[in-house]
């Protein structure tokens, strides 16, 4: 099955000048292209140029427009797909892929927007809706935050107070210890992206020797991204929604590696994108992956950067090298 063959059906396209011009007039938050976005930003990629991502995977389409459709292996195509493929989207802007693809750069630029208002919707919303809850979460259940937290305030939170400054600790670090509590709470001691605080982790307990143990498996974490995902109400045992949620909404039907990185917080959103697409953590991703969904669904740049020493990335990184020199040498010998 080729490109040709996935585009074939599309209507001959139309002046450009109507595509925006209907673009234009949906241009609301009940636009598909925008519900689009917000579902593409939480699941795919929440921090990009979506406009570029649309040029660059509607040029790579161009340059292997006869190649089948499995000997495809390139991210954008991947991106490209989850954007513009799903019925529901195409029925609404008929013609939409190959306009896209013959249009002018201005049309390219308007649907870019308006996915990328979605994406941004939905972290302005997401970031609303779990600033109270979260709080519902932090402590057993009957027990009161001392100092409180104002659920609707985020001023007296972060490491100006105990409880929310041990759970944003970095891993490695001493929250108990008085000078790193107050070089962390003056801005004496930066926190990079790739210091991943304790709150990620099961139990909030990390391995130095085993970075992986625990990793992206905490009870907050399952907690907002049922908030998120299924509904608020899913996070107890009985669900009581009456309306889908967001994943249902979609036909999001399992879990995805940056979703977990999306609800894990924005801040170091990149350098938790770079482990969980690492090809030489893929056996740890898959077991990550299943473990997710049996939470979620029981019926997925430090590249840029010097890694910071002592952090969890950079003790997973030496202890896979390791285990890869290992192996190099073993296989010399044989």
């Amino acid at each position: 099955m080729s490109i040709e063959d996935v585009t074939s059906s599309v209507p001959s396209k139309r002046p450009s000048s109507a595509l925006q011009m209907a673009l234009r007039k949906k241009a609301s938050t009940s636009d598909p292209l925008v519900s689009h976005g917000r579902h593409f930003g939480r699941t795919v990629f929440a921090l990009c140029n979506y406009p570029s991502l649309l040029t660059n995977s509607i040029l790579r389409l161009e340059q292997m427009e006869d190649t089948p459709l499995e000997d495809f292996s390139a991210e954008y195509y991947k991106m490209y797909l989850f954007i513009l493929s799903p019925i529901d989207l195409l029925e609404s802007y008929p013609g939409l892929l190959e306009r896209l693809k013959n249009g002018s750069d201005e049309d390219i630029l308007l649907v870019g927007e308006l996915i990328g208002k979605g994406a941004a919707g939905a972290r302005g919303d997401d970031t609303k809706t779990l600033k109270s809850a979260v709080l519902d979460w932090i402590v057993p259940q009957g027990e009161a935050i001392q100092p409180p937290l104002h659920r609707n305030s985020k001023i007296d939170r972060g490491f100006n107070h105990d409880l929310t400054g041990f759970l944003l600790c970095p891993v490695g670090l001493d929250w108990n210890d008085s000078q790193t509590k107050e070089n962390l709470r003056s801005g004496k001691l930066w926190v990079c992206g790739d210091q991943w605080p304790i709150f990620v982790y099961a139990h909030h307990t990390y391995d130095s020797e085993d970075p992986w143990n625990g990793l992206l498996r905490s009870r907050l974490l399952v907690c907002a991204y049922k908030h998120v995902f299924t509904s608020p109400s899913s996070v107890e045992k009985e669900p009581k929604a009456t309306r889908s949620g967001n994943a249902r909404l979609h036909g999001m039907n399992s879990v995805t590696a940056a979703s977990i990185a999306y609800i894990a917080t924005q801040t170091f959103y990149h350098s938790l994108l770079d482990l969980l697409g690492d090809p030489d953590e893929s056996k740890e991703v898959d077991k990550l992956l299943t473990w997710w969904n049996r939470q979620v669904c029981p019926t997925s740049s430090a590249a840029k950067r010097r890694i910071s020493a002592n952090s969890a990335l950079s003790k997973i990184r030496q202890k896979r090298l390791a285990l890869k020199q290992i192996s190099g040498l073993n296989t010399e010998s044989s």
